[in-house]
């Protein structure tokens, strides 16, 4: 009786293998894209849940937004996640700190851990400046500088596009990372943005209005919360 083994022979394994890698090379940048929507759809939704606590606090502070002169007693400015996020902690949870940030960090975020607090989001300064006041700064440095303009109380009623006025986003681009991110300084990347209305965008810097620096900067808007940094 003629007694034969079954098996692979090796050029039937170098097969396999060889259509094994072209699947995974196939399917890997798949289940990577897959991977970083599924990020910045967790991030979109950490804005959504920050606009919230955004309402609440202009709710119980008839209708304003959070103001305050900079730079503040912790040597940040407000529009800085270090420096807004105080504000709006106890319509979250006052036990969000920088080892326990909740939804102010970005998971895609590589730098606010050890640079920002595990703060990933800006806030708008021209929701604590006057449109004249904004008007009147024409440089980066001037969201920073030694000489800051006094705050003024800005109101919901005083948007005039609320679809069109970014009010919080994503400071670095951690959805598209790029070499050099010099936040909303830059004309590179991409960024979740939330808007007056609620709404959250996805957008690349160069979809942003330039600002009164040139820049995609949310802070200088152009006649500030009377201004548009976007429009589909």
């Amino acid at each position: 009786m003629d007694e034969r083994r079954s098996g692979f022979t090796l050029v039937e394994l170098l097969v396999v293998i060889a259509i094994i890698a072209l699947l995974l090379s196939i399917l890997t940048p798949s289940l990577m894209r897959a991977k970083s929507i599924a990020v910045r759809i967790r991030c979109s939704h950490n804005l959504k849940q920050i606009h919230l606590a955004v309402s609440l606090y202009t709710n119980t502070n008839n209708n304003t937004y959070p103001c305050a002169q900079d730079p503040l007693p912790t040597g940040h400015w407000l529009w800085m996640g270090r420096g807004w996020r105080s504000f709006i902690r106890p319509y979250l949870d006052d036990n969000i700190d920088p080892n326990n940030p909740s939804v102010l960090f970005c998971p895609q975020d590589r730098v606010s851990k050890e640079k920002y607090e595990s703060t990933s989001y800006a806030y708008s300064m021209a929701f604590y400046h006057s449109p004249q006041q904004i008007d009147q700064m024409n440089s980066p440095s001037a969201t920073y500088g030694s000489v800051s303009p006094p705050c003024i109380v800005q109101r919901n009623s005083d948007i005039a596009n609320p679809s069109g006025k970014i009010l919080i986003g994503d400071w670095l681009s951690n959805h598209l990372p790029i070499d050099n991110d010099n936040g909303w300084w830059c004309w590179q990347g991409r960024r979740n943005y939330l808007f007056a209305d609620g709404q959250v965008f996805s957008l690349y810097a160069n979809q942003i209005r330039p600002a009164q620096d040139g820049f995609p900067n949310a802070n200088l808007t152009v006649h500030g919360i009377k201004g548009i940094d976007y429009s589909p």
